[in-house]
């Protein structure tokens, strides 16, 4: 072997090692994180053996908070509704819906989105009306998104105005303006957003016009939701395996108080745990687990969902609802808990 040979191949060693398949991921160390416990959980989907259960969604029942109701999907069948006490009240075979969000349209009624993969090239949204009566689920009809793989959705009312923000696979977010006085859904782009790599979990808070956003290997971002604002993020939390442990994935709030009161709750899905934001000053304030109890834990948690205000006697201050990612001998479901109990854990 020549000494010029021996030399290339010493240059190259280093490089090769960097590419290694096995090289670890870096160690994280998470904040402090308290613990609460499971009040309830749903019925598991009927996808069994799967990553099926992925985003829950909560339509308050004002006249009886007890009689309240969840949305939530199965990713690879269609959408449930169930009770407070995790009974299934109906499934809607609507096919891969991801993500979804509702909205209570007053005469036009509790409108219901998800986002629709069936098509990974084209997506859509698909648009439903629930029946707190029948407590069951009527499609509308579906809307295009853009281009790319539907990931999430999440709602936006301005005074008589829905509009739905939908994130593609790829980090671009689509502002829709959907038309809901015809026989059919229509739907308007208005407005595109994009951070760089894979994101999914969105929110906003109508109080104050704020769209949030969870870039899955990155963190929380922050855009002005109207369609006339800005389109450039501001960062809120870093996906750097102290406040979150990637992947970045739901994220819900909990607005009270003030007009810009309450939290913000993200899943830190790489260790089971969830993030929680002052919504005032975009401030950490601490993180909380779902810890073994007679529901049994949380892992790996995509969607989450969280109502304020009365839903009856066993939530008599809010309702989170989280997706459970391991949940054997059964499929996939959704745990509830508490808001009070998420509170006084953390000192709220």
């Amino acid at each position: 072997m020549t000494k010029t040979l021996t030399a290339t191949l010493a240059a190259l060693l280093p490089l090769v090692a960097g590419c290694s398949a096995t090289e670890p991921r870096p160690a994280f160390s998470p904040a402090p994180t308290a613990s609460v416990k499971a009040r309830g959980e749903t019925a598991a989907v009927a996808t069994a053996n799967a990553d099926a259960a992925d985003d829950p969604a909560i339509w308050r029942n004002a006249a009886d908070p007890a009689a309240s109701l969840i949305v939530a999907t199965d990713k690879k069948a269609g959408l449930y509704v169930y009770n407070l006490k995790g009974e299934i009240q109906s499934f809607l075979d609507a096919g891969r819906v991801n993500n979804v969000d509702l909205r209570d349209m007053g005469p036009a009624g509790i409108i219901v989105a998800a986002s629709d993969r069936i098509d990974k090239l084209n997506p859509k949204l698909a648009l439903f009306r629930l029946d707190p009566a029948t407590r069951t689920l009527t499609p509308l009809g579906k809307v295009a998104v853009g281009t790319g793989e539907a990931y999430g959705v999440c709602l936006y009312r301005q005074g008589t105005t829905l509009s739905a923000f939908n994130v593609i696979k790829d980090g671009t977010i689509t502002q829709v303006e959907l038309d809901l006085s015809g026989a059919a859904p229509a739907g308007r782009i208005v407005r595109t957003m994009k951070l760089a790599t894979q994101s999914e979990g969105c929110v906003v808070d109508e109080r104050t016009h704020r769209l949030y956003v969870a870039e899955e290997d990155v963190g929380l971002w922050r855009f002005d939701a109207r369609a006339t604002g800005a389109t450039t993020p501001v960062k809120l939390g870093a996906a750097d395996g102290v406040e979150i442990v990637p992947d970045t994935e739901g994220v819900t709030i909990a607005a009270e108080g003030d007009a810009d009161g309450g939290y913000l709750i993200v899943s830190s899905q790489g260790d089971n745990a969830y993030a929680v934001y002052r919504l005032s000053d975009d401030s950490y304030v601490g993180r909380f687990r779902i810890g073994a109890g007679r529901f049994g834990a949380t892992e790996e948690t995509d969607g989450i969902d969280i109502g304020v205000g009365d839903f009856g006697p066993d939530y008599p201050g809010g309702i989170f609802i989280a997706q459970d990612g391991q949940n054997a001998p059964r499929a996939q479901n959704f745990k509830l808990v508490a808001w009070d109990d998420i509170k006084k854990a953390l000192g709220l």
